[in-house]
C-alpha cells in the first residue's frame, strides 16, 4: 500500500478554493474538475508542494454520499487514499480487520477508470483504496 491522497469534502470546489485554500497555500498546481456520475462527485486534485496531494470532493446532487458527510458542518477531512496493487486481496485484508466496504469496487471517473473501494474501519474512519496502474493516473 502506497499512501495516495487526502480527501476533503467540501460544499463547492471553487469557493473553498478562492476563499481559503488559496489564500492561505497560494497557487498550487489544481488538475481539471473531474465529474463522476457513479460516485455521484466532483473532485480536483491540488498538489501542495513538495509533493502532497488533496482531492477536493464536491457532491454532485442532494443524494450523494458526501452530501451527508458535509451537512451543517461544511465538510473537512474526508478520507485518507492509498493505491494497491491488488484491490481484491486487499479488501479481503481489510474485511478480517472488521473493515466494511461501502459498496462493491467501482471504476473511478478521476483515475481513468480504475477501480476503487470505500471502507469504514472497526473506528469510523473512511479508508479509500485505489487499484494501482500507469496510464492516466493522477
Amino acid at each position: 500500500m502506497r499512501f495516495h491522497h487526502v480527501g476533503y469534502a467540501v460544499e463547492a470546489i471553487e469557493p473553498y478554493m478562492k476563499d481559503f485554500f488559496e489564500p492561505l497555500f497560494g497557487p498550487c498546481p489544481v488538475s481539471p474538475v473531474y465529474e463522476d456520475p457513479i460516485q455521484r462527485v466532483r473532485v480536483v486534485f491540488v498538489e501542495v508542494p513538495p509533493g502532497t496531494r488533496i482531492e477536493l470532493v464536491e457532491p454532485l446532487d442532494e443524494g450523494s454520499p458526501v452530501r451527508r458527510f458535509i451537512g451543517d458542518q461544511r465538510g473537512g477531512l474526508y478520507h485518507l487514499c492509498y493505491e494497491v496493487d491488488d484491490l481484491d486481496a486487499e479488501i479481503a485484508r481489510f474485511r478480517r480487520r472488521r473493515c466494511l466496504p461501502l459498496a462493491p469496487p467501482a471504476p473511478a471517473v478521476a483515475f481513468a477508470g480504475r477501480r476503487i473501494v470505500f471502507l469504514v474501519t472497526p473506528q469510523r474512519d473512511l479508508i479509500e483504496l485505489l487499484e494501482s496502474g500507469t496510464s492516466g493516473s493522477t
